[in-house]
């Protein structure tokens, strides 16, 4: 299918372009099957596309009643004694969903899913990390990096997160059929999710991540944690693997701090540096990639529109009203 770039002039704008095109892959899913699946991503970026998709499915222009989700990532180590808390702490991506999207929603999807990083208590993973060193190995050249756990660890504990929390939610999306269409934002070093820089492609299908500092620092600088000690460590999360085998990735980025991710995904090597540039495979093996970005974001690509083009790149710069 190849890579479509649309650019926008300003957020509001991508939210528009973005929902109309979420709208359109939504009813063609729905007109081949009972049920479509999305996989949905949180953050500021997203938030004006799930507004507008509420909206659209409160006025009827698709059955939100024959959807199911799968959600990129969520925490590991939020504040709480038990799991429930930490599922209904504020910056838990549980309750951000529930704000900006499955709260608004009159008729409710069939089924809405999170990893449970919410079920690990982040003092015992520590505890176990430290005490089971022959369990796991870090895979990743940069600070952010997977802890991937042996086939048969010793630790029950680490056993059990593996079972249950990771492979068990890559089982959970595959029972569904898979993801239509998965949206996705990118950080500011060219993370998906929390597929950090540097961490490999392969193995990559649901992870647990420690966090890069980068990322806590983000955190903290975006107002969600007052300070980097108060901010989790590690998260789970889809990785580059599991992303892009949906049908159609539908990839949303504005603003100054994503111009070179963006930039280097489209026009530089596939590299793990920027986990991103992993969707020019997945488009060159026929997978449905879109871009939809604002003019800043863009700014870099549009000084290259030739290289784009050789490339294979459809650019479509977006005026609108």
């Amino acid at each position: 299918m190849g890579i479509t770039v649309y650019v926008t002039r300003d957020f509001d704008h991508m939210s528009e372009i973005a929902a109309a095109i979420v709208i359109e892959k939504i009813k063609e899913a729905l007109r081949k099957k009972d049920e479509a699946v999305l996989g949905l991503a949180t953050g500021n970026t997203p938030t004006g596309l799930y507004k507008l998709l509420a909206q659209a499915a409160n006025d009827g222009q698709f059955d939100s009643g024959r959807i199911r989700s799968f959600n990129l990532d969520e925490y590991v180590g939020l504040p709480g004694e038990n799991a429930q808390q930490r599922v209904l702490h504020p910056e838990s991506y549980a309750y951000f969903m529930i704000q900006e999207f499955f709260g608004l929603l009159k008729r409710k999807f069939i089924e809405t899913r999170l990893p449970c990083g919410a079920l690990i208590d982040q003092k015992t993973l520590i505890r176990e990390l430290r005490e089971n060193r022959q369990d796991w190995t870090f895979k990743g050249t940069d600070a952010g990096k997977s802890i991937a756990i042996k086939a048969k660890p010793s630790s029950a504990y680490l056993a059990r997160i593996r079972k249950d929390i990771l492979d068990g939610y890559a089982r959970k999306i595959k029972a569904a059929g898979g993801i239509d269409l998965q949206i996705i934002g990118v950080g500011g070093r060219g993370h998906v999710a929390f597929h950090e820089a540097g961490i490999p492609f392969r193995g990559s299908a649901v992870m647990l991540v420690k966090l890069d500092d980068d990322t806590i620092a983000n955190a903290v600088q975006d107002g969600h944690f007052p300070t980097a000690g108060d901010s989790p460590n590690y998260a789970v999360s889809m990785g580059a693997e599991l992303v892009y085998q949906a049908k159609t990735v539908l990839l949303m980025a504005n603003g100054e701090r994503k111009v070179e991710s963006v930039t280097r995904s489209l026009l530089g090597d596939v590299t793990p540096e920027i986990p991103i540039s992993y969707g020019r495979q997945y488009a060159a093996k026929g997978g449905d990639l879109i871009y939809v970005i604002d003019r800043i974001a863009a700014r870099e690509i549009l000084a290259n529109k030739g290289q784009l083009r050789n490339k294979g790149v459809t650019l479509r710069v977006m005026t609108g009203h």
